[in-house]
């Protein structure tokens, strides 16, 4: 790996990274950031650590210098100083053209279109870059699905550089390309839009107010840079990017069409993805983009192609309204829907925009126990269908006889006796309630349904979001749960093995359960190279291989000579584990 640039992961949402810059116990500057050109105004080296020139030659050099010291170990003077040739750059809708580049080594890699599809060597470089330029990123943005292809593509396989987009970036199109995965940005369209009298704000262009104190001067565009640049840091460190990205994605037709697609792509990639989430993050939906957004579909996708109903309840299914309190049972609707339900025997499952169906067995996991959603009492056409679309899977795999709608919207359903029990009241209004109550009753009359006792909840419960969280749930045959919430203590033969916490909504896995995870195979793998004393955290000089289809919060068995020696939880999807440098996993249990 090059070290030319010294830097870690602060913050990190999918794709969208804030590298701190410099010394890891002291840095200097962070990402999403500015590099200043010839003929910028003054920039402090906090928003601008780097400054690129490039000379009158044929073939072009680039040169980038920090104007900080960022290179270890000794992060003296400013440093570093990063050169290469560009090369002959041919348009990018000469996709079969070939110009015969070969990809630069060092610190410094350009990079575009034509390389992308023609250079292989770009695949074997001696040395990972610290800074990569996509050169023909504005001609890529004009063209369909490019220039998100070609981001994907570098952030997965350079995922420890910095990217650059020479001359895409704005103040109103920071958040959706750092959404992307560029880290990068230069003051060139400010300077266009300062040459036209022209202000370039958050939103987009625009004309200066007339009988205002407004100016075009570049001064007065890098006020609007350092508000979008502390608002992506802040929406970062907070989790609630995506809010700003689906508000941004509006201020142009082709940024809405960049961000659908990139959520196409993402969908599509099992690396990409969170598993836990801290206990007051919240996934702001918004907008109708919310339904496109990678960690909603992923959910739907779980529904309909891996969710498993707990065992023997798959009888009568009955469909619920959400609620604004989460868990959904803790709400004061919810207790008078149980109420009327009156028997634990039934599998539960509430509607709910944007994920569709939610089981109460997964209520508690994320994103389910952490969205928040403005309620209209209106679907859109696309909430409706994916809506039915995840019933007739849950339906069809299922033994259902009869299926009790107690939700706003309606379905068509074959196979079993439907009943809709609202038709138009409101769900918690008496009338209702009352109509629940008797469809519940006439539907099991015929049926023997025993309450399930409080421990065989607790256990269907855990056993679903084994399921949804780790490997499978083997790993809890034969145990008790005991303790109290917030915390249930989960035990085998008397020894306890996990701690589930409704606060930290996930497991805390004990010392005693690694033996166990490891024989059920629950658990993605690490595997440490056979000559390294694990003491700490993971990093990835210390890894010989992994699992595929790790995602940022998942629990991990480390594994060292094809022995279990410990217990990690991802702090880094896999997808960037071979060369992002820091931590990839904490460390939290060593036999």
């Amino acid at each position: 790996m090059a070290n030319e640039l010294g830097r870690k992961v602060i913050h990190r949402y999918l794709y969208a990274r804030s590298w701190a810059l410099g010394d890891r116990k002291s840095p200097l500057a962070s990402t999403p950031c500015l590099i200043k050109l010839n003929g910028d105004c003054d920039l402090s080296e906090q928003l601008a650590p780097f400054s690129a020139i490039t000379d009158d030659e044929i073939p072009q050099t680039l040169t980038i210098s920090a104007n900080l010291p960022l290179s270890p170990p000794k992060f003296k003077n400013n440093s570093p100083v990063l050169s290469t040739k560009i090369g002959h750059v041919l348009p990018p809708s000469l996709d079969e053209a070939d110009a015969g580049e070969s990809a630069g080594k060092g610190g410094l890699l350009p990079i575009s279109w034509q390389r992308l599809n023609h250079d292989s060597s770009l695949m074997n470089l001696d040395t990972e870059p610290s800074i990569i330029v996509l050169v023909d990123a504005v001609q890529l943005a004009t063209q369909q699905r490019k220039l998100v292809d070609a981001l994907c593509v570098i952030k997965n396989r350079f995922p420890g550089s910095l990217i650059w987009t020479p001359g895409l970036g704005g103040p109103d199109n920071l958040a959706v390309l750092t959404w992307f995965g560029v880290d990068i940005f230069d003051l060139s369209r400010s300077r266009q839009c300062a040459a036209s009298n022209i202000l370039l704000t958050g939103s987009g262009p625009r004309e200066l107010t007339e009988n205002a104190s407004e100016s075009a001067e570049i001064e007065s565009q890098v006020v609007h840079w350092e508000l979008a640049i502390n608002e992506v840091k802040s929406r970062l460190a907070d989790g609630t990017l995506r809010t700003l990205v689906e508000q941004q994605s509006l201020n142009s037709p082709s940024l809405v069409e960049h961000l659908r697609y990139h959520d196409k792509v993402t969908r599509g990639n099992p690396n990409v993805g969170i598993s836990h989430v801290a206990k007051e993050t919240i996934l702001h939906c918004n907008s109708h983009a919310s339904l496109s957004n990678p960690v909603v579909t992923k959910w739907v996708d779980f529904i309909i192609n891996e969710y498993q109903v707990p065992e023997n309840l798959d009888n009568i299914l009955i469909l619920l309204p959400c609620s604004a309190r989460k868990p959904y049972r803790m709400s004061k609707s919810h207790r008078k829907f149980l109420d009327a339900i009156g028997n634990s025997a039934f599998h539960e499952v509430m509607v709910t925009s944007p994920l569709g169906l939610v089981p109460r067995d997964l209520e508690e996991v994320w994103p389910a126990s952490h969205y928040d959603i403005p309620v209209t009492g209106e679907w859109s056409l696309d909430e409706i269908d994916r809506t039915q679309k995840m019933l007739e899977s849950l339906v069809g795999k299922n033994h259902y006889h009869t299926v009790i709608n107690h939700s706003s919207m309606s379905f068509v359903l074959d196979g079993v006796d439907y009943y809709e029990t609202r038709k138009g009241l409101t769900a918690t209004s008496r009338e209702a309630l009352n109509q629940l109550r008797e469809t519940v009753s006439k539907a099991s009359k015929n049926h023997q349904f025993r309450n399930r006792k409080h421990h065989k909840i607790l256990l269907d419960n855990f056993t679903s979001i084994a399921r949804y969280k780790m490997e499978n749930d083997s790993w809890l045959s034969n145990v008790n749960i005991r303790g109290k919430p917030p915390f249930w203590r989960i035990e085998l033969e008397g020894k306890q093995i996990a701690l589930w916490s409704n606060d930290r909504r996930g497991f805390s896995l004990a010392k005693t359960s690694i033996p166990i995870l490891f024989e059920k195979s629950s658990l993605k793998k690490i595997h440490l190279k056979a000559d390294v004393s694990w003491k700490g955290d993971i990093f990835s000089n210390i890894v010989e291989s992994f699992d595929s289809g790790i995602n940022s919060g998942d629990d991990l068995l480390v594994m060292q000579n094809s022995q279990a020696i410990g217990l990690a939880r991802a702090t880094a999807s896999g997808w960037e584990w071979s060369t992002t440098p820091g931590m990839i996993a904490k460390g939290h249990q060593r036999l």
